[in-house]
């Protein structure tokens, strides 16, 4: 028996893991009591030095002291004043109004502010919630599908952990040992991209069954001139000012870095799109702001509501995101001016509050221990885990699967998928990860590119019927019985448990899909990342002294004079000066010996 337990340990180790989890155990305290339980195991059957042991309360400590980590509490109070501060409601009204008059609007209005909301939050449950509360009647009121309207919703808020500043890529950068804003900028295209897909598929929906999503009613459309008119006339030209104006500077953004430092630069490309963005956005506001001041009536009442409606999120994620990217501040730091603008925009609002601070902080402040307390005991089970060679067995295990790269890249992500159904992503970042990352970086395989992979896989544990926190979010706001709508007096059937779930299928193939497309197109990840040049640190050579620790072998530097100048005749070169170094070696090495001799 103890032969057996010796030879298969850490296999037994990560089963009583996972049986303790199927238990129903919490995590954090699962995973640090099977860390200290076979910890001791190995003490006993000398597996492992008991110093390893010991050196728990300092990995402790570390943690403690990671500063990466203040970007969660920053990231999470930022996201719940953005939601309580009313911005979400001004934005899924003022888009829907845009978007209402076609079919579908309002489910693209949805997929829209859920990526503005994700790339100003980072947290999921703020943008489902919100989202479901403000939307989802509206959507029910005009004839939505249910399953298509609770489909779009729990979607568009998952993309809270793709888009940055995404709690899970901080997570995930720390488990991997990178960057967390090398993290943000590869995951800044595919979580776009993925918004792609999803409008895509609505627009698919529409096509096919266009009872599903269909137009407001004229009577809804609430921004209109006082002529009747829509004014999207107005904005269209705005909007072709603008982007013409981003799309000219992005262009020639790399000519002005260039013209700038003297040199070539060739800018990265997030740092282009981020620029861009941001002129785009400055540059709207000031046309705003001026036809209001002046008078000029240039624009419709539609336009310069959504130019009031967009600067602010776009402001602030231009402080979070733009600041990181171009490398102004560190995600913390990023993370802390994003607190900073989420309070102000709160107080333009006149919705800051004693009572609104207090569940802000109240909320962030459980979040962050419920992490911190994963991140210990997830620290105590690696520590052991690997102190038992489990990341031997682990290493062996899936390098030995068939297919090289490409087979160990599909078994992870068929394994981090159905884990995806009973774990959520800290679980699987803090239990799964550490004994992936090794394994990846052996065979080669780019830490970033597999961070936002498996990021974007398990962004499936929110969707995942029927454990999925998403649809636990909007079935808590979704109504549970039939009631009789405010605005139109209608009778409305309730949204059923089981329609929610069919919703969220098609979403979920969904980010499969954009899990095959980064593995077929690494460029998706890679592109947006600043490449170095690597230093091959077996070519490097190190030149020191001699063996006698004497500096005369080494040739003193010239200093421009000539080193062979011929002497007077041409017959022989002249002496090369004495290097002034060894003189005083040799001055300082008499010393000891004429102090000596006078004793």
């Amino acid at each position: 028996m103890t032969a057996f337990l010796i030879a298969n340990i850490a296999p037994i180790m990560f089963a009583a893991l996972v049986l303790f989890l199927l238990v129903g155990f919490p995590v954090a305290f699962s995973l640090a009591a099977c860390g200290l339980l076979f910890g001791f195991i190995g003490v006993e059957l000398g597996l492992m030095p008991q110093a390893l042991l010991e050196a728990i309360p300092l990995r402790i400590i570390g943690i403690m002291q990671n500063d990466t980590l203040l970007a969660i509490p920053f990231f999470t109070f930022m996201g719940l004043l953005l939601e309580r501060s009313g911005m979400a409601e001004d934005l899924l009204e003022t888009i829907g109004q845009l978007f209402g008059p076609i079919r579908g609007g309002l489910a693209i209005a949805v997929i829209f502010v859920g990526a503005l909301l994700a790339a100003t939050t980072g947290v999921v449950a703020a943008s489902v919630i919100s989202m479901g509360l403000i939307s989802l009647p509206i959507m029910l009121r005009y004839g939505y599908d249910r399953r298509l309207a609770s489909g779009v919703i729990a979607a568009s808020g998952t993309l809270a952990q793709i888009i940055p500043p995404s709690l899970v890529l901080i997570v995930m950068a720390d488990q991997l040992g990178r960057s967390v804003g090398d993290m943000y900028k590869g995951a800044f295209i595919p979580g776009f991209a993925l918004t792609g897909l999803y409008l895509a598929y609505v627009v698919g929906v529409t096509l096919i069954k266009p009872q599903w999503a269909p137009a407001l009613p004229p009577e809804a459309r609430t921004i209109r001139e006082p002529n009747g008119d829509s004014g999207l006339r107005s904005l269209g030209i705005l909007f072709g000012v603008v982007l013409i104006s981003s799309i000219v500077l992005a262009r020639n953004y790399s000519a002005l870095l260039s013209w700038r430092a003297g040199h070539e630069v060739i800018a990265a490309t997030d740092e282009t799109i981020v620029v861009a963005m941001t002129f785009g956005v400055i540059l709207s506001l000031v046309l705003s702001l001026l036809n209001r001041a002046f008078r000029l009536n240039l624009l419709s009442q539609m336009a310069e509501r959504v130019t009031f409606a967009l600067v602010p999120p776009l402001t602030l994620i231009f402080l979070v995101l733009g600041t990181i990217f171009l490398g102004v501040a560190t995600p913390t730091e990023g993370g802390a001016m994003g607190a900073v603008g989420a309070l102000i925009m709160a107080f333009s609002r006149k919705r800051l509050n004693i009572d609104l601070l207090k569940q802000a902080l109240n909320t962030t402040t459980k979040l962050s221990t419920f992490v911190l307390f994963i991140l210990i005991g997830s620290t105590v089970f690696n520590l052991v885990f690997q102190g038992l060679d489990g990341r031997v067995w682990v290493e062996h295990l899936l390098t030995s699967l068939p297919g090289g790269v490409l087979g160990f890249l599909i078994v992870v992500n068929i394994l981090v998928f159905v884990l995806a159904f009973f774990l959520d992503f800290f679980e699987l970042s803090f239990i799964i990860i550490p004994l992936l990352g090794p394994v990846a970086e052996k065979l080669g395989i780019d830490l970033i590119w597999f961070g936002v992979l498996l990021a974007v896989n398990m962004q499936t544990s929110f969707m995942h019927p029927p454990f999925g926190f998403a649809l636990f979010y909007l079935r808590s706001v979704a109504a549970k019985d039939d009631y009789t709508d405010k605005e139109t007096g209608k009778r409305i059937a309730r949204v059923t448990t089981g329609q929610i779930y069919w919703g969220a299928v098609p979403f979920v193939l969904i980010q499969i899909i954009m899990v095959g497309l980064i593995i077929a197109f690494p460029g998706l990840v890679t592109s947006g990342l600043d490449h170095h040049a690597e230093v091959d640190i077996n070519k490097v050579q190190i030149i020191g002294p001699s063996d006698d620790n004497s500096y005369e072998s080494i040739a003193p530097p010239s200093f421009g004079a000539s080193e062979a100048a011929p002497a007077e005749g041409g017959s022989a070169p002249a002496a090369v000066e004495e290097d002034p170094a060894a003189a005083v070696m040799r001055s300082l090495q008499a010393e000891p010996s004429a102090s000596g001799a006078a004793k």
